[in-house]
C-alpha cells in the first residue's frame, strides 16, 4: 500500500526520548483508512479461517462476530506484508530507535461495542525477552477512539526505568498486567490519546500503557498494531518459547482458544 502522508514536521526522536512515545495526528488519510478497513474485511473472510487458533482471539469464542485480536497478519497476506515491511510505521520505528529494525508482529485489535474488555497496565518488553530491550509498538486507529470506547493511556517517561512487577491478568490477548500500578505518581503522569481514525501512536517496549473497556453500546474500537525490534537487540529464544508454550496451554485449558 502506498502512503504519501507526511510525518509530523517536528523530529519524533526527541519526543520519544523524553516521553517514551510519539503521536502522529493523521499518519493515514480518511481514504487510506477506508482502504485499510476494506482490506481487513477481506483478510477476515479469506485468511482467518486458515490461521492457527492460537493466533485468533474472540471475546466470546462461540460468537465469531466478537473477533478481538489477530496475530502475525503480515505472514498471511501480501497486502498487509507491504504495509508492515515498507510502510511509514517501519520508518518511524527506525527513526525513534536510531537503528535498523526487524519486523516481528502485525496485529489487529478490536474492542467490540459494549463487551470489549479493558487492556491492563503493562510494559510490552515483559513479553519480548530482549537484551537490550530496544523495541517499539505502533498503534493505528481505524476508527475514532475516545474515553468511552477505550483509547490508549501512557505513563509519560516510564520507559526510563526498569520493568515493574507483572502478574497474570486473566485478560485474553494481554496475559500479564502490572501488579503495582496506581500510585500518585502514576496518576500524575498519565496522558490519554483520543483521536480520529488515522491517529498513530508508537511507544518504547518499557513504556507503561493501558486502555479502558469499550463502554459504547454502538461503537467498536478497531486498530492495527506493529511490533519492531531493534536489529541490535538479541532475543532469548528459549525463554520466549517457554513463555509462549505456557500461555497457549493456559488459554486452551480455559477454553479461550
Amino acid at each position: 500500500m502506498k502512503n504519501d502522508t507526511k510525518q509530523a514536521e517536528r523530529p519524533l526522536k526527541s519526543d520519544f526520548d523524553r516521553d517514551g512515545y510519539v503521536h502522529v495526528d493523521a499518519l493515514y488519510s480518511a481514504p487510506e483508512v477506508a482502504e485499510i478497513r476494506r482490506q481487513l474485511d477481506r483478510f477476515v473472510r479469506e485468511k482467518v479461517p486458515q490461521m492457527p487458533e492460537a493466533q485468533v482471539y474472540y471475546e466470546e469464542r462461540a460468537d465469531r462476530s466478537t473477533l478481538k485480536q489477530l496475530q502475525q497478519m503480515f505472514h498471511y497476506d501480501d497486502w498487509f506484508a507491504e504495509m508492515m515491511l515498507n510502510g511509514p510505521a517501519r520508518r518511524i520505528a527506525e527513526e525513534v530507535l536510531q537503528d535498523e529494525v526487524v519486523p516481528i508482529n502485525m496485529q489487529y485489535f478490536n474492542k467490540p461495542a459494549g463487551i470489549g474488555q479493558p487492556t491492563p497496565p503493562h510494559q510490552d518488553g515483559v513479553f519480548f525477552h530482549l537484551t537490550p530491550c530496544e523495541a517499539v509498538t505502533g498503534w493505528l486507529a481505524l476508527e475514532e477512539v475516545d474515553a468511552e470506547n477505550g483509547c490508549i493511556h501512557y505513563l509519560r517517561g516510564s520507559h526510563k526505568g526498569g520493568f515493574r512487577d507483572h502478574g497474570q491478568s486473566g485478560m485474553l490477548g494481554f496475559s500479564q498486567g502490572m501488579t503495582d500500578f496506581g500510585t500518585e505518581a502514576d496518576h500524575a503522569n498519565t496522558v490519554s490519546f483520543p483521536g480520529p481514525a488515522g491517529t498513530f501512536l508508537m511507544h518504547h517496549a518499557k513504556t507503561v500503557h493501558w486502555a479502558g473497556a469499550n463502554n459504547s453500546p454502538t461503537r467498536s474500537r478497531q486498530a492495527l498494531g506493529f511490533i519492531y525490534y531493534a536489529k541490535s537487540a538479541q532475543v532469548d529464544e528459549a525463554a520466549k518459547a517457554a513463555y509462549q508454550k505456557a500461555l497457549d496451554e493456559r488459554l486452551k485449558k480455559a477454553a479461550k482458544i
